[in-house]
């Protein structure tokens, strides 16, 4: 960020626009996850799509991740080109600001989705029946929808704003590595976007996450058996992949941004090498994310297993039996106090579920 609207950038800027750590980096960085996440994404979204009936409110935010993987994965072509011809941007202001508008609204909606799945799991095994009306399609659909909302809102300065920036010094054109001062007309409204971005975005989603795995995980201990134990492995597996997500992927570009967008607020000191470096760590969620389809749902497991060559063994066949079984019993108790077509209705349904738990 410049500190005023002159045609002249400091030394600190010009130096970060030339470093060959970021020139090099950063392609083969955003090649690679292209390279893993794209057909990863599509065999999910696939599965996701077409295997699995009837849709979960976990499948449901499970396909609202891997289409927003997708859409970030379109957009690699054109950063790993800018960065090759020297972080010169040839596309246009318009496209500037849609990739950028892109990177932050995957990162912050795959931070958001997860946190929803973590919510549905744990509503799903702490209060099963107390709680089983918010955990239908169409709150899923619903959630998903308000996600998006929230983001076109909070990343509006980035998508109406000309992002790129004309830097005389090195005869190129950047986007989103320069901005004015006066891309928001008040320090105000500079607070109050960085603080949605790091607070409501991403450190109080964080918290919720991990406070939702942790009591899933202490239910399923408390309530061990031959069964559940290996729900609470896939559990904690489930777990463990995303605090991965978010401590890997995440926290470091979102811990940086901030500091790095305070400093040169206020004290005209840049961490923007580091922040840039962060960013490309941001996007191996996108390689990440099908391993939790992987652990959070069961159908996706055994898709995984036939489409690899692997045979179904009999103990997941007995398990997904199992979880019918149960699904079925959660509805018929529903059922006693929504009415007797409802409830015969709901059982058929549930008696062709094959939702995991974990």
């Amino acid at each position: 960020m410049m500190n005023n609207n002159t045609n002249h950038l400091d030394n600190d800027t010009v130096a970060m626009l030339q470093n060959k750590a970021i020139t090099y980096t950063l392609p083969i960085v955003y090649s690679l996850v292209a390279l893993i996440s794209i057909p990863g994404n599509l065999f999910s979204l696939w599965v996701l799509c077409c295997h699995i009936k009837p849709r979960t409110p976990s499948v449901i935010f499970m396909i609202n991740l891997s289409i927003t993987d997708l859409a970030l994965a379109s957009c690699f072509p054109f950063q790993i080109i800018y960065h090759i011809k020297g972080n010169h941007w040839i596309f246009g202001k318009k496209v500037c600001s849609l990739v950028t508008v892109m990177f932050y609204s995957n990162m912050y909606s795959s931070i958001l989705t997860m946190t929803c799945i973590s919510i549905e799991r744990y509503l799903g095994v702490v209060y099963p029946m107390k709680l089983i009306k918010w955990r239908r399609k169409r709150y899923a659909f619903a959630a998903c929808i308000g996600i998006w909302i929230i983001l076109m809102i909070a990343l509006h300065p980035l998508a109406t704003k000309d992002l790129t920036y004309n830097v005389q010094e090195l005869k190129i054109v950047t986007c989103f590595d320069v901005l004015k001062r006066d891309m928001l007309p008040s320090m105000l409204q500079w607070a109050v976007f960085l603080l949605t971005l790091f607070v409501f975005l991403f450190l109080i989603p964080f918290i919720v996450t991990v406070a939702c795995y942790i009591g899933t995980i202490r239910k399923l201990v408390q309530t061990s058996n031959t069964h559940h134990n290996r729900q609470t492995t896939r559990s904690i597996y489930l777990a463990g992949i995303v605090l991965l997500v978010f401590i890997t992927c995440f926290a470091p570009n979102n811990f940086i941004l901030f500091v790095h967008m305070i400093n040169r607020i206020f004290y005209n000191k840049s961490f923007y090498p580091a922040y840039k470096l962060t960013l490309c760590l941001s996007c191996l969620n996108n390689c990440l994310d099908p391993f939790i389809y992987y652990f959070a749902s069961k159908e996706f497991y055994q898709k995984f297993k036939q489409v690899f060559g692997r045979k179904v063994s009999l103990s997941d066949n007995m398990d997904i039996r199992r979880e019918s079984l149960f699904s079925a019993r959660t509805m018929s108790a529903r059922s006693m106090s929504s009415g007797p077509m409802e409830g015969i209705e709901g059982v058929k349904v549930c008696l062709q579920r094959q939702e995991s738990v974990f």
